[in-house]
This record gives C-alpha cells, structure tokens and sequence, in this order.
C-alpha cells in the first residue's frame, strides 16, 4: 500500500468527495479515485458508501480513517522535525490573505521571505472572504480579528490600530472633520462582507464612545478598491493603519481626528490545527511581526497613530 494512497483517502474522508479531495491535492480525480481503489483493494473491505450526492463512510472506513489520520499526523509531525533539526525550509507555502494587504505591504515581505529561502514555492490566496482550510487549499491565513474558530490555531501578529483617512484634495473641497458628529456631513467609504454593511464606525475619546452611522455612496467587499476610491478623493475611508501605511508616510492620504480613535483590530496568523505547524510556517511568523512592528512604529512616528496603540 502506498503511503500517498493513505494521504489521499483521508482527504476523500475530510472532503466527501473524490473531485473536491483531488481538487485540493491538486490532481486529476481519476488519480484520486485509483488511489481509493487499490486501497480498498489491499483492505478487502469498502471504505466508502458512494450515492448520488456524496460519499459516505463504510463501517469499515468509520474504523479505519481516524486510525489512519493518527498515523500521518504523527508521520508529517516526525518529517517536520527532521526539516527542523536540519535546518531544511522547503515545500509549499500555502497562504490566504486579506486583498488590500496581500496585494500591497505583505507582498513585498513575502518576496523577501521567499528571497531568504528559495526552496519554497508560493501559493498565494487573495480574499476578504472567510476561508475554509479544506475547502480553499491554503495552509495558513493572515487575517484581521482574533479567531472566533475554538479549532483553529493561531499567532497573533501585531494589534493594528484602525486609521480615518482621506486625501488632501477631499478635504480641500468638502472640509475636515473635527468631530465624530461632523461625518455625517461626510461621504463614507464603506466595507461590505457577504450582507453586512460596515456603515457603523465607533471611535472613542476617554470614557466616551461616539457611533455613526455613516452616509455613503459606494461599498465594496474588495478592501483594497476602498482604498483606491479613498485615495481617489472620493471621500472618507475607515482602514487598518497597515492597508493604508505606504499612502500616510508618503502624504497622500492624511490622518483624522486622531484625539477620537477607531475601534482597533489585531492581525493574526491562523492555521487549522497545532500539529500542522511548520518550520516555515514559524519563520514566516517571527518575519510578519517583524515588518508590521516596523510599518506601525514609522505611521507612529509620523503622528498618525499613537505609539502605545501598537504594543501589547
């Protein structure tokens, strides 16, 4: 038996399907459904129940999967080690990360990091979406919140101060806003996931917290097409201090109502599960917190956000 069978009918299991399993293993489905069958065949036993929508566990495969998923768990744990203790970065880096700042700030780094150790290869997901790691074939995913997900794992990066921007042609030709009640004279430039409209922009000053609703012409699901309209002059943008560091420290977008800050967010590194950490995977870590520590402290001395913001 083959151990890439062992790999594939696992991913069959996790997937209920042979096209999708194959389809994230990156190989025809006819090389998949060989692989179950020469299992199967080795086995004596069916493993899956097919039907017309999906397939199904046997009780056969009820009894062998979780065994076997042990097994290569603890064989991709072992490998991992020995890339570990002989220093060996190689493989797949299968990453996820939010569109404004995939396309702009963590590209450049993660040249770099590719630079660093050129036996890596890149695959690179751009989305604001939720990902799913099964589903969309990334191994890890840079995302702004904290994970809500009790299953995933996670390292947290840096905490991201949110930034109101606007260019200085937008402010010459409609004013500058002084004061939270003073937007609602103001176009926003609104964020929009699946159906929930983020037009809500809270900001606080000591124990006060000032909500509102803001008026606003055109949203977007795309984070980095807001940015392109903010920086198009048409109009105000609520935006992670990261997505918007290169337009501040080069002046043409600038910072308000700095006395009244945004609620902030938190950049994260997350992964389905601790046993799937890898070498590379901890290197890219330790090199994102380090450029985003750098990015934060020039917004920082630059004025637009304060410095104790970006510590923990």
């Amino acid at each position: 038996m083959l151990l890439q069978d062992l790999y594939i009918i696992v991913k069959v299991a996790e997937f209920r399907s042979i096209t999708a399993a194959a389809t994230h293993l990156d190989m025809r489905t006819a090389t998949a459904s060989a692989a179950v069958k020469r299992v199967e065949k080795s086995l004596g036993a069916e493993l899956f129940i097919r039907t017309t929508r999906q397939l199904k566990l046997s009780a056969a495969g009820e009894r062998y999967l979780p065994q076997c998923q042990q097994a290569i768990i603890m064989l991709d744990q072992a490998k991992q080690n020995m890339k570990a203790d002989m220093a060996v970065i190689d493989g797949d880096l299968r990453i996820a990360m939010p569109s404004d700042l995939g396309r702009n700030s963590a590209r450049l780094w993660l040249d770099e990091f590719m630079t660093q150790y050129p036996d890596l290869n890149l695959r690179c997901s751009i989305s604001d979406s939720n990902i799913d790691f099964y589903r969309d074939a990334v191994d890890m995913a840079l995302r702004y919140g904290s994970p809500n997900d009790a299953s995933l794992y996670g390292f947290k990066i840096a905490n991201v101060p949110r930034v109101l921007c606007a260019t200085p042609q937008y402010l010459t030709d409609y004013g500058t806003p002084h004061h939270p009640d003073e937007l609602l004279n103001h176009n926003g430039l609104l964020y929009q996931l699946y159906d929930v409209l983020y037009n809500e922009w809270q900001f606080t000053q000591g124990e006060q917290k000032f909500l509102i609703k803001m008026p606003a012409d055109r949203a977007s699901n795309d984070g980095d097409l807001v940015r392109r309209w903010c920086l198009a002059s048409k109009g105000i943008a609520l935006k992670s201090s990261l997505d918007m560091a290169d337009d501040i420290l080069s002046g043409k977008v600038v910072t308000l109502m700095n006395d009244y800050p945004a609620t902030p967010t938190e950049l994260w590194l997350v992964c389905p599960s601790k046993q799937s950490i890898t070498p590379a995977m901890r290197l890219l870590r330790d090199l994102l917190r380090a450029k985003t520590h750098e990015q934060l402290t020039a917004i920082a001395q630059a004025g637009a956000i304060a410095k104790q913001n970006i510590t923990d």
